[in-house]
């Protein structure tokens, strides 16, 4: 008789798949355990704080324009490479602005001999007066004597209206002596030939052709790294004519965009934590907030929407938080501008202004006077020379 199938026991489960279940059963209840504790640490124990991946890396790009026109005739620096502040950058042709120079040189050296002229004409004045005093005496003497005589009878009417036409004609040229005296007197009264208002003139017809001259030679007015170079050599170019820009590493910032529903505990002066994209994470960015912008993106767009027409749907909006870098952490690990990074700001710590401080100059450069050593030496030396 053949045994039953169905009445055959089955056999045991082996070991492995009770081990397998009780392995996977373990490894649940870690990582539920590990899920409490890292809600427990992030939604009640870790520091409150905002982050964005919508942010980028800005600076300022110092426009080199041409202040003057002419023709380029040499490049010192090319894109990419770093410039100091005052280094060469571009060389334009300077034949006609020393052509101008030398015009306006001679020209103040002829204004400081017609002043001195002018004094001179001073003194041959006074000379004319006493000239004329001394004819309108003898004219009036002569006068005298013939009205004696004439009272005698030994001088005729004829000759006495001749005398007494002389002593006019004296008195007329003495008024006219004193007239052109005052005339000559008003040109350099209070004056000297360094303060006339011709040579005052003169002198500034000169600095400013100096100047001129001085913008055939373009310097780099900050330190950076040259960018945008759109001149050649031969080119000719006109005033205001891009030449290229410079963009200054060491003084980078980010700027964070927010959303509006982030901002709440926001405030100036709190620490953020920044990684960039170009490193990212072995390199680690510390900066503070030192602004938020006036308004949203979308506020300062070139097409601001319109939600006072058609058809609106709301869409939570972006606010741009300026972020200062430190320049010691820039300088060790350079970023560019336009940069991705990722910001994280710590707003444990709500104490600081909601509103940004009163503005400072972030340049704080010498002061153009616009008086060159060498051009006031040169003045000097063409005011002695023609004194």
């Amino acid at each position: 008789m053949t045994d039953n199938p169905a009445s055959t026991p089955a056999p045991a489960p082996t070991g492995k798949p009770v081990a397998r279940r009780r392995a996977f059963t373990i490894l649940g209840i870690v990582v539920l355990i590990a899920a409490i504790v890292w809600g427990v640490f992030h939604f009640l124990l870790s520091p409150p704080e905002q982050e964005t991946d919508d942010a980028y890396v800005a600076g300022d790009v110092v426009a080199i324009t041409a202040r003057d026109p002419g023709t380029v005739t040499a490049l010192h620096a090319d894109n990419t490479q770093g410039v100091t502040a005052g280094q060469p950058l571009i060389d334009l042709d300077p034949t006609t602005a020393d052509v101008n120079v030398a015009a306006a040189g001679a020209e103040l050296a002829r204004a400081v001999r017609s002043t001195r002229a002018d004094f001179t004409r001073v003194g041959q004045s006074d000379a004319g007066i006493v000239q004329a005093q001394a004819e309108l005496s003898r004219a009036q003497a002569d006068y005298a004597r013939r009205r004696s005589a004439a009272a005698q009878g030994a001088v005729s009417g004829e000759e006495l209206d001749h005398a007494a036409d002389a002593v006019k004609v004296a008195s007329a040229t003495l008024r006219l002596a004193r007239e052109q005296r005052r005339q000559a007197q008003a040109t350099v009264q209070g004056t000297d030939v360094d303060t006339n208002p011709a040579v005052l003139a003169a002198i500034a017809a000169y600095r400013r052709a100096a100047i001129t001259r001085s913008h055939m030679h373009v310097r780099a007015p900050i330190a950076g790294v040259v960018a945008q170079r759109t001149v050649q050599v031969g080119q000719q170019v006109n005033a205001g004519t891009p030449l290229m820009a410079i963009v200054p590493l060491d003084r980078l910032w980010v700027d964070a965009n927010f959303r509006e529903t982030q901002l709440k505990d926001v405030r100036i002066g709190q620490r953020v934590t920044l990684t960039s994209d170009m490193y990212g994470g072995d390199v680690t960015y510390h900066g503070r907030v030192v602004g938020l912008s006036a308004g949203s993106g979308n506020a300062f767009a070139l097409l601001p929407p319109q939600n006072a027409s058609g058809n609106w749907i709301k869409i939570v909006q972006r606010v741009p938080v300026r972020i200062a870098l430190d320049p010691r952490e820039l300088r060790a690990n350079p970023l560019r501008v336009g940069l991705s990074v990722q910001a994280t700001i710590d707003t444990a710590d709500t104490r600081g202004p909601r509103l940004a401080q009163a503005a400072a100059s972030p340049y704080r450069g010498g002061t153009i006077t616009g008086r060159d050593p060498q051009v006031e030496a040169a003045i000097r030396r063409i005011v002695a020379a023609n004194r």
